[in-house]
């Protein structure tokens, strides 16, 4: 982590706690504030680990009902690692509780306004085979694990280390060091067929 990236983490992690100790005096705004801050980004995670929309929201809902009732808990040092834990758990209790749908694996795709502007120089042939290769990911990423699926997109995707992977999963360091590892591996084998996507 570089020494920016590092400053913004720590602010982020001084406004965060400043809103939880707001939260817990009794000020349901400070609490707003967290979801405003944090439900954009707990969907876009829980969506690629339960592959439906609605699954996702569910999941991000109960994620922010058991926070609050559990706020007086929270005596990490990040607020989003913390969020992101039970974020993930309840992912994990939804793809258990309902039966999956097939779903738009980039279900952001729906919204244009989701997209950033195409650059005119990459052209329309460009644009149809990065959707080509993010839909073959999306797809490869559903047949492994759920374990597998959420911690490699917590490590490459958002950029979380070992162990904090581990804290959020409540696993050893070890056991994310596999799961990311075999996923991988298995990852790598479901997308052969397809590798000329993966080559730029």
């Amino acid at each position: 982590m570089d020494d920016h990236a590092r400053q913004v983490a720590d602010e982020r992690r001084v406004r965060d706690r400043a809103l939880v100790a707001a939260s817990l005096a009794g000020d349901l705004d400070a609490f707003n504030r967290l979801v405003e801050l944090y439900q954009d980004y707990l969907f876009a995670l829980t969506v690629r680990v339960v592959n439906d929309r609605e699954a996702a929201a569910d999941a991000v809902q109960e994620a922010f009902f058991s926070a609050y009732r559990n706020l007086h808990r929270f005596h990490g040092d990040s607020f989003r690692s913390w969020i992101t834990r039970i974020a993930l758990n309840a992912a994990t209790d939804v793809l258990r509780l309902r039966k999956r749908r097939p779903a738009d694996p980039y279900p952001e795709w729906e919204d244009d306004s989701w997209q950033p502007p195409t650059d005119e120089a990459e052209g329309p042939e460009h644009a149809a085979m990065l959707r080509s290769r993010d839909r073959a990911l999306s797809a490869a990423l559903q047949k492994i694990t759920p374990d597998q699926r959420a911690a490699i997109l917590l490590y490459d995707i958002e950029g979380y280390d070992y162990q904090e992977i581990a804290q959020m999963q409540g696993v050893s360091l070890g056991t994310v060091k596999s799961r990311i590892h075999r996923g991988r591996l298995a990852l790598r084998d479901l997308l052969a067929p397809q590798m000329d996507l993966f080559r730029d």
